[in-house]
């Protein structure tokens, strides 16, 4: 499972990190605008932060600079945006989440995956006779290393989180 690449004439990836209003509506509103306005979101995490009032929603897209300036214009006229920054314009750290469930079927090919999860730092998180869940944290492109490590174990079923990012250092997102 190869993961598509985008070219240079649809631009360079974006993380769009906004702190928002935690209302109803407020995600049907930010997805609306990508899709009336024809825009790919590649990926999308929305939860509360430590302000019950606000949520924290990070935005993965492609597009030229011209593209995502016009974005975060379109971003910023929202009423629920509160502040929002695109993190790829700094120094900043992002993390995915992947579980997948692949079958296992004797012992050698059980002990082969243990050491596997072992090289990517994972953690095996459910067990059955004919199955192992595993639980792996990083960047997109260590997930897709992983995936593309089983070669000879059939996947079962994969779920990926999608990306969540913060700045580094003293750059913070907050009112």
């Amino acid at each position: 499972m190869k993961q598509k690449t985008k070219t240079d004439e649809e631009g360079m990836r974006h993380i769009i990190s906004i702190l928002m209003e935690n209302e109803a509506g407020a995600l049907s509103r930010v997805a609306g605008l990508f899709s009336a306005r024809g825009y790919n979101i590649e990926s999308l995490t929305v939860a509360p932060t430590e302000d019950i009032t606000l949520s924290r929603m990070t935005v993965v897209t492609w597009g030229s600079d011209e593209i995502i300036e016009q974005i975060t214009k379109q971003l910023n006229k929202l009423v629920d945006v509160v502040k929002l920054v695109d993190l790829t314009e700094g120094p900043h750290i992002e993390r995915e989440m992947l579980m997948i469930k692949v079958r296992t079927s004797s012992n050698d090919s059980r002990e082969e995956l243990t050491r596997l999860v072992d090289i990517f730092r994972g953690r095996i998180i459910d067990v059955t006779a004919t199955s192992y869940t595993i639980e792996l944290t990083g960047t997109g492109d260590k997930l897709d290393a992983f995936i593309n490590a089983f070669e000879k174990t059939p996947i079962l079923e994969t779920v990926r989180s999608g990306v969540s990012g913060i700045s580094r250092g003293a750059k913070n997102l907050h009112i």
